[in-house]
């Protein structure tokens, strides 16, 4: 993790002051991504609480303990005399998420000595800051501990050296996959589909409902594969958190695009290719009208890349579809209130009818790309290769990248369509 100090500013110092609003050493209002006084004072009075340097800054042993609180759980060795029901009173939690995130445990029996995760009240999913790998790693690896029902794995690597997160559970036969983040300056789609994931994990250990669905129906009766962050290079590269030579690569590819903003209006992984135009579905087709539109090299958006799956990112997204037979696949993005169901006049057995249940679900349009923008994306790969039920959701409305203050009139919109998807 970045070491940060006075001056600092960007993704992660908002990381940080949201762990410190956590913690209760700074005010929720205070997290403006900006390491000043205040926020120096909050980490040295944290770091004199955790009997470290008090020093205000937050290098590895400081971030070390900040960490549980972006991951949302703690580990804890019981003592002599501890109950769930204490453990749970003292740190504002309750005893069910205890149990919940330690399936094995005696609550009659603590054994002293015993190392347990302990859940804090708040939920592990971040509303009011920008997103980056290091954040949705953490955020997956707490939802996975608070959650051991989820599993947490990877299906590749980007270019930089990140995995490709993928996240999953359910144990039915109906196989729905969610990806989000194909395109970089549309991270929103992330926070969106992990809030989902998050609360219907909750829902089904709380024999709750999730939108209108009962969460342990869906969980019996589908399995939902969750890739929150296809594109953690260019996300990271949008919100600030990227330096060195890909930065500077980025940077002179940007050069060539001046009507292009940079790097709020990167939409293509770490090397300018564009994940969601590189996918072998007419994408000889893409390249002819995206060449015309002098995308013909490495740009923010809209270059096709040198070949089908030359870009790292939507190999692995390509190779590990083709390893399941999902029954209905969701790719999110940003923006204008729509969803697109069919490719090049072709769908799938059901598909028109799921789209117009989604339709009525999250109050978006039905509608069909347009012609010069229908080819070689993944909805479109799935859809002739595999003929089953594939949706691009263009979520929310506005310029991207959209504000994090729209999260929660997006997810609001949207997880009855991803409910309903389980519940096929």
């Amino acid at each position: 993790m970045k070491t940060l100090r006075r001056g600092d500013s960007g993704a992660y110092v908002e990381m940080l002051q949201l762990a410190l609003f956590r913690s209760g050493y700074l005010r929720e209002s205070d997290i403006d991504g900006k390491f000043g006084v205040k926020t120096e004072n909050a980490v040295r009075a944290y770091q004199t609480s955790m009997g470290l340097l008090s020093d205000g800054i937050v290098g590895a042993l400081t971030w070390g303990k900040l960490q549980s609180f972006i991951r949302g759980y703690f580990e804890y060795t019981i003592k002599r005399g501890d109950t769930l029901y204490n453990l749970a009173k003292e740190n504002g939690t309750t005893v069910r998420a205890i149990e919940t995130a330690n399936p094995a445990l005696n609550p009659d029996n603590l054994l002293v000595g015993l190392r347990i995760k302990v859940p804090f009240g708040f939920p592990v999913v971040a509303e009011n800051i920008k997103y980056t790998y290091e954040l949705v790693r953490l955020i997956s690896e707490g939802i996975a501990a608070r959650y051991p029902f989820i599993n947490l794995s990877s299906v590749g690597k980007s270019v930089m050296n990140r995995d490709l997160l993928l996240l999953s559970l359910g144990t039915g036969q109906n196989e729905v996959f969610i990806n989000a983040s194909h395109h970089a300056n549309e991270w929103i789609t992330t926070p969106l589909t992990l809030k989902f994931l998050e609360n219907y994990a909750s829902s089904y250990s709380n024999n709750d409902r999730i939108s209108s669905f009962s969460a342990a129906e869906l969980f019996r009766n589908s399995r939902l594969y969750l890739m929150p962050l296809v594109n953690p290079d260019g996300v990271d590269l949008v919100n600030g958190a990227v330096s060195g030579q890909f930065y500077e690569g980025a940077k002179e590819i940007a050069l060539s695009f001046p009507n292009i903003p940079f790097p709020s209006g990167w939409k293509a992984n770490i090397l300018g290719e564009d994940l969601n135009l590189n996918y072998p579905a007419l994408w000889e087709r893409a390249k002819e009208v995206k060449y015309a539109q002098g995308f013909d090299r490495p740009a923010p958006r809209d270059f096709v890349g040198a070949a089908p799956l030359a870009a790292k990112e939507t190999r692995a997204v390509y190779d590990f579809t083709n390893t399941k037979m999902f029954d209905i696949t969701i790719s999110y993005h940003t923006q204008g209130k729509e969803i697109y169901y069919e490719f090049q006049g072709k769908v799938p057995p059901k598909g028109l009818q799921i789209g117009a249940e989604f339709e009525r679900l999250s109050g978006y349009r039905l509608a069909t790309v347009p012609p010069n923008s229908s080819y070689a994306g993944y909805k479109d790969w799935v859809i002739e290769d595999f003929n089953v039920p594939s949706y691009t959701i263009e979520a929310g409305a506005g310029a991207n990248p959209l504000p994090i203050s729209q999260l929660n009139e997006i997810y609001n919109d949207n997880v009855g369509v991803m409910a309903y998807a389980l519940s096929l």
